[in-house]
Parts: C-alpha cells; sequence; structure tokens
C-alpha cells in the first residue's frame, strides 16, 4: 500500500509587511528547487520572508534573501541559510513578470511560503510600492472597519439580552 502524502496547505511563513508595503496587483504560485535539508527545516516551520524579493535573470526566476535556517541534525551537505533559490513557472508568466517588473514602482516579493499535497510552494506577487500616506489610509481604513465591527456586536449584544 502506498503512503498517502498531507493533502490541503499548511502555512509555513507568511510576510504581512509586504501587503502593508506595497499594493498587490498580481499573484502567482510557484514551485520551489529546495535541498533535502531545506525541506526537513520547513518541515519544522522555521523560515523568514521577510526581506525576500524575485530577479528574474536570463529568463529564469530566482527568490534571493528567504531565510530557511540550517537543518540542526544536518551533516556537510547542509545548505547556506541565505541562498538564492530557482522558482518553477511556465514560461509564460516569467516572461510576463519580467515585463511588468521592468515598469517603474514595481517589484515582486513573496507573501506566503507553505506546503501544498506535500510539495513546497511560494505565493509570489507582482507589487508597486505605497507611499508613506498610502501606509497610513491604509491603517486608518483597518481601525475604522476595527470599530465599526465592535460597535455592531455590541449592539447586538445589547440586543439579545434586552
Amino acid at each position: 500500500m502506498a503512503k498517502e502524502k498531507d493533502t490541503g496547505r499548511k502555512l509555513i511563513a507568511q510576510n504581512k509587511k509586504a501587503r502593508h508595503d506595497y499594493h498587490i496587483l498580481d499573484t502567482y504560485e510557484c514551485g520551489l528547487v529546495l535541498m533535502g535539508t531545506e525541506v526537513k527545516s520547513l518541515r519544522l516551520g522555521r523560515a523568514s520572508l521577510v526581506d525576500g524579493f524575485v530577479q528574474i535573470d536570463d529568463g529564469e526566476a530566482w527568490l534571493h534573501n528567504i531565510h530557511v535556517p540550517e537543518y540542526v541534525q544536518g551533516t556537510w551537505t547542509n545548505h547556506s541559510a541565505k541562498r538564492k533559490r530557482k522558482l518553477l513557472m511556465h514560461r509564460a508568466e516569467i516572461d510576463k513578470l519580467e515585463s511588468k517588473s521592468g515598469e517603474t514602482g514595481h517589484t515582486i516579493v513573496p507573501l506566503a511560503l507553505y506546503f501544498k499535497d506535500g510539495r513546497v510552494k511560494v505565493e509570489i506577487a507582482l507589487a508597486k510600492g505605497k507611499k508613506e500616506y498610502d501606509k497610513r489610509q491604509t491603517l486608518r481604513e483597518k481601525q475604522d472597519t476595527r470599530e465599526t465591527n465592535r460597535a455592531i456586536s455590541a449592539a447586538r449584544r445589547r440586543q439579545r439580552s434586552a
């Protein structure tokens, strides 16, 4: 009997700072070329996407500055923590990203790293940098929606108790 793989999506790391600093224009799901010790380290749920970015060189997409710590029980075959990793994408997607990211103010950032059906996937996004006033406006909108939700739930509680 074959052993069943994990099904579904298990989140490893998320880049919340990217959603705060950028307007997300388009998202893509990509595979990663990894070493065995990197996968074992990711299974422990340890990774950081904070300073990560995607660069396209010679028609290949590369993920830079993703921190995957060394596997504790690894030997001399262990990986380096911040090496660049190749992304597995379709040629048309890479060409589209390359042309769009060349525009002023656009960049490609990783949003999430997760397991999907036993394989490591990364969600990347074509993004445009926010200005400082955009960031403040986003925080203000988030705070306003939080306050309105609190007021609505408080009114519902009062209505139920009356």
